[in-house]
């Protein structure tokens, strides 16, 4: 296994549609291993295969349950379900996220409290997840990443503006910028 460099902002791959994985090889089986590692090491609660470098339709994550155990797991090919947004401004303690391939910065985004997503695993069985809160948060995020979004594309134009005045200062939004967990200092690849 091995950490992978996580691309930054700028880089094609994290704003174009993934493709879907066409069949489970050792290759993506190694990839998915080395994509928990990257997780792992960054640290990160979630991890598209595009924030790798990699246009596949396949994502990571790890948190905690509702009981404190371990959530964690791999879905291949997913599809997302989610319920509507409700109006108003994102909560900027409660809804406030990050992204490994925007590092180091925090921003309010108001998300579906509740979600479902399915796909497959690395045995190629079918995986079903039916969560709320910030599992789903994370869902949704990683899902997005296969979209071609980063979550600071959906933020409000003040926030987008900032984090623009962000990229062009820390010399970001071009391609080939990446950090490598407990490698670099974050985001200074």
């Amino acid at each position: 296994m091995a950490i992978l460099p996580i691309v930054i902002s700028g880089d094609p791959v994290l704003h174009r549609p993934a493709e879907p994985v066409a069949e489970i090889t050792d290759e993506i089986r190694t990839l998915v291993a080395d994509m928990y590692e990257t997780m792992d090491a960054a640290p990160g609660v979630g991890l598209a295969a595009p924030q790798v470098g990699v246009g596949l339709r396949l994502f990571t994550y790890s948190y905690v349950d509702d009981d404190g155990g371990p959530w964690r797991g791999v879905v291949i090919n997913p599809e997302l379900w989610m319920t509507p947004l409700e109006p108003g401004e994102p909560d900027e303690e409660l809804e406030e996220e990050g992204c490994l391939s925007f590092p180091g910065e925090r921003f309010p985004l108001r998300r579906s409290d509740r979600t479902i997503v399915t796909g497959i695993d690395l045995d190629g069985e079918p995986v079903r997840l039916e969560v709320d809160g910030w599992r789903a948060r994370i869902l949704q995020h990683e899902f997005d990443h296969l979209l071609g979004y980063l979550y600071v594309d959906r933020l409000a134009r003040k926030e987008r503006q900032i984090c623009q005045k962000i990229s062009k200062k820390r010399g970001w939004g071009v391609p080939g910028v990446a950090w490598t967990p407990g490698v670099d200092e974050v985001g200074e690849g």
